[in-house]
Formats: structure tokens, sequence, C-alpha cells
């Protein structure tokens, strides 16, 4: 995929069409089965290369990606689920562990080149290093969700997980700390419940 930033200028954002809205938010859910196509690794890369792009506080950028494509990748991983999400880990094509970067400061140099005497502070103070990552990283899972839906995937993130036997499994060198996975797949007919009701706006917005 081609970096945005060298294609050219920056351009204002344009309104999308219904359907767009339909595929991201109005008419998307939780996938709880996929077809049973594969996902492929060119398909998994693009995903990241669109959830890479929108903003984190000073695009500090903490997240990490661990996919987990084969059969037993996703049986062990199925190993450290809760009950009612070990079938459906072990069922998808393919399975995303999201973590947060305990060390993320340590780009800070290239990903905030004016902040990097940030790293020293970062390095040297465990609770606003942890806080940022923790933080960001759930801000960029959001981000992550929508660009699986935007290319015509299927997701199913899952917070019933043993997240300390994930990292010991899969980030035995304990800078990676899961907190989200996902199922991604090809939708197919059962792939989504009912949608459950969404709250009114008189009881969540308000204006100043």
């Amino acid at each position: 995929m081609t970096n945005v930033l060298d294609s050219g200028p920056l351009v204002a954002p344009t309104a999308l069409d219904a359907d767009a809205l339909d595929t991201l938010f109005t008419r998307a859910a939780t996938a709880n089965q996929f077809a049973s196509t594969p996902v492929t690794d060119d398909e998994l890369r693009s995903i990241w290369e669109l959830a890479k792009w929108p903003p984190t506080s000073a695009n500090f950028q903490p997240m990490r990606v661990l996919f987990v494509q084969s059969a037993e990748g996703r049986a062990k991983l199925g190993e450290f689920m809760n009950d009612n999400n070990q079938a459906k880990t072990i069922a998808a094509p393919a399975v995303a562990v999201l973590a947060f970067d305990r060390a993320w400061h340590e780009n800070i140099a290239t990903t905030t080149p004016h902040l990097a005497h940030m790293t020293e502070f970062f390095a040297a103070n465990d609770d606003p290093r942890l806080d940022a990552a923790r933080k960001n990283s759930w801000l960029q899972a959001g981000y992550f969700i929508l660009a699986v839906r935007a290319l015509g995937l299927a997701a199913g993130p899952m917070g019933g997980f043993n997240a300390d036997l994930i990292d010991a499994e899969f980030f035995p060198d304990g800078q990676w700390g899961t907190f989200l996975v996902i199922n991604i797949g090809h939708p197919t007919e059962g792939s989504y419940r009912a949608r459950l009701p969404r709250l009114g706006e008189e009881q969540t917005v308000h204006f100043a």
C-alpha cells in the first residue's frame, strides 16, 4: 500500500455513502462464526495498513498485533480463552491478538521526533508510560475493528481470556501485554446475531 504521506498533500475528508456507513457502523455487528474461506497474509497486512493511520496521543502508536493463523496456534490460543470463546477462536480462519508495547517509548524518536527528549522520562516512569500504552492501544483497537470491516471481512472482538497465560505463551519476553482478541474471517450466513439495542441520544448526548 502506498505511503499516504508520500502520495501528495493531505486532503480534507469527504462524507462516505450510505453503504459504507452501514458497513462500518450502522449495520455492522460482532461476528460469531465465519465462512471456511481462508484469510490471506495480504488481507491481514492490509488491515494493519489501514489501522495504523488514525491518531494516537502524540503519534505514540503503542499497539502491537500478533496474527494467529495456523490450526496449532489457534488451538493453543483457545486454551487460554474463556469457555464461551474457545470454540469460536479455534474455528476462526485468523485471530488477531492485540497487545500494548510496554517499551513503546523506545520508538519516540521515530514516531514523534520533536518529543525525542521524552524517551528518558517514560523510561524512568512506569505509571505514565503504561497508562499511555493502555489508553492509546484501546484507541487503536477501535480503528483496527473498522479496518477489518472496511476490507469486507468480519470481526469478532472478545474480552474473555486469560491475558497472563497468553502473554506467557506468545510474548514470553514480557514486553507485550495482551488486552483484546479479535477473530477475523469472511462473513457467511449465520455470522451475525440480531443487534442488541443502542442507547438513544437523550440518554447519552448533551450540548453545552
